[in-house]
């Protein structure tokens, strides 16, 4: 009787509770929007316009969990825990810094981001409101996403899973007795949430305390980790930007498209994202264990990891695939119940179908070059990425195709050429030497 691979195991030991972690994040905002809903249709419109503007925030900032994992579990592979919680810690007041910045401009700015959209005075008054208080909760996102690097780095993915569970039951809580209770309204939800935020912050700054007295580690910020921090943080953040102009330009040809276009688009991207979590879990995985790997001087145990976790990726894609070609006649009927949409969403969502694979290996791609510290290159593929992609787009916003078909070209544009040369540029570097640099 054969022993189960350790490698296995030691992937899903990671994984599976990073995914718990990520599915709870959105939940967040979810569930304002259920508890707002209750108040009345300008108060959940006024949510939408904040929510989108924190969104895209704390998905720019998302590099310093991405940054931090790859620099602690290089240094833990190598037997450095000292050094390892320190780099962590290092991210963690890079983290408060950024976040103090955010919050303060964040809140002088928020009439004018509001202005923007052009929404009613009411919805207008709304989304300030939450988005003035929201700014406040900014730095405890941030110190949140480097204290998840810093533990995922520590090969330790379920102390997240923990408090990001009771951070949002806490949410839920607190939203409830602020808006109803209180009778504080919206301002009641912005406020729940981030008290729930700085709560995560208490319960992960015990945590790291009590690694750093374990490892004696010095708690104070050390200018070159932070300066290390910053630098590498700074190249996946140009990789994020190249992520977020790909799909903010994929859904303004989509709105050029028309209206029925661009809700078929978004609920082929709606299944592309829920898909994605658990590849980022993966992903997640590949980054702490090719860290650690690295950093204990293991190239063959590192390969090792890279082929694993590949074909892992590939095979969850054919199967998301297959479950997504034979659903994709009534997907539209789920999302909204209109043969006529659903007919419409069709061919996209086989198109989504046929690529789901390349996305597998692309999200694995990706964290094994973090988990690597390869970040200038991430951030340079990023750009790159981008040159097949963007006349495609044009393209298809010239000739304005509509129906299925024209959804159909949009779909095969950034599933098919997007996500092909991210497969082209992630591929060829992992098989060359540059990316392998062992040692703590």
């Amino acid at each position: 009787m054969s022993t189960p691979d350790p490698l296995n195991r030691d992937i899903l030991r990671l994984a599976v509770p990073a995914l718990g972690a990520l599915v709870a994040e959105p939940m967040f905002l979810i569930v304002d929007a259920a508890l707002v809903g209750h108040l009345g249709v300008v108060p959940l419109a006024g949510l939408g316009i904040a929510g989108a503007v924190l969104q895209t925030i704390v998905g720019l900032m998302v590099f310093l969990a991405y940054a931090t994992t790859p620099a602690v579990a290089r240094r833990f592979g190598a037997g450095e825990f000292s050094s390892a919680v320190r780099a962590g810690i290092d991210g963690l007041w890079l983290a408060l810094g950024l976040g103090a910045v955010l919050a303060l401009v964040g809140s002088l700015a928020t009439p004018g981001i509001v202005s923007l959209f052009g929404a009613s005075a009411e919805v207008t008054e709304q989304a300030e409101i939450y988005l003035g208080i929201s700014m406040w909760g900014l730095p405890a996102m941030l110190i949140v996403f480097a204290a998840t690097g810093l533990l995922r780095g520590m090969q330790d993915t379920v102390t997240p899973l923990w408090i990001a569970g009771l951070g949002f039951a806490a949410n839920a809580l607190l939203n409830w007795l602020f808006i109803y209770g209180f009778g504080w309204g919206i301002a009641g939800s912005a406020a729940g949430t981030v008290v729930a935020q700085w709560g995560m912050v208490a319960a992960y700054a015990v945590m790291i305390g009590r690694l750093a007295r374990r490892h004696a580690a010095s708690v104070l910020p050390q200018r070159e980790g932070v300066r290390g921090s910053a630098r590498s943080g700074g190249w996946l953040f140009l990789r994020t930007v190249s992520l977020r102009a790909a799909l903010l330009a994929t859904v303004a040809v989509a709105t050029m498209l028309g209206t029925d276009e661009l809700a078929g688009w978004q609920i082929a991207f709606t299944l592309f994202s829920t898909a994605a979590f658990a590849l980022d879990a993966l992903a997640i995985a590949a980054q702490a264990l090719i860290g650690k790997g690295l950093g204990a001087g293991d190239e063959a145990g590192v390969r090792r990891v890279l082929r694993r976790t590949v074909a892992w990726g590939a095979w969850f894609g054919v199967i998301v695939g297959v479950l997504v070609a034979a659903t994709s006649g009534v997907m539209g009927l789920v999302f909204t119940g209109d043969a006529s949409v659903a007919a419409l969403v069709q061919p996209a969502l086989l198109v989504l179908a046929i690529a789901q694979p390349v996305c597998g290996v692309v999200f694995v791609l990706d964290g094994v070059l973090m988990g690597a510290g390869d970040a200038r290159y991430l951030a340079l593929a990023g750009a790159l990425n981008l040159v097949p992609f963007v006349p495609v787009l044009v393209l298809i916003a010239v000739l304005q195709p509509t129906g299925a078909a024209g959804l159909a070209w949009l779909a095969a544009a950034f599933f098919g050429v997007y996500m092909l040369a991210r497969l082209l540029t992630l591929g060829w570097r992992v098989r060359r030497p540059e990316w392998v640099t062992v040692g703590g």
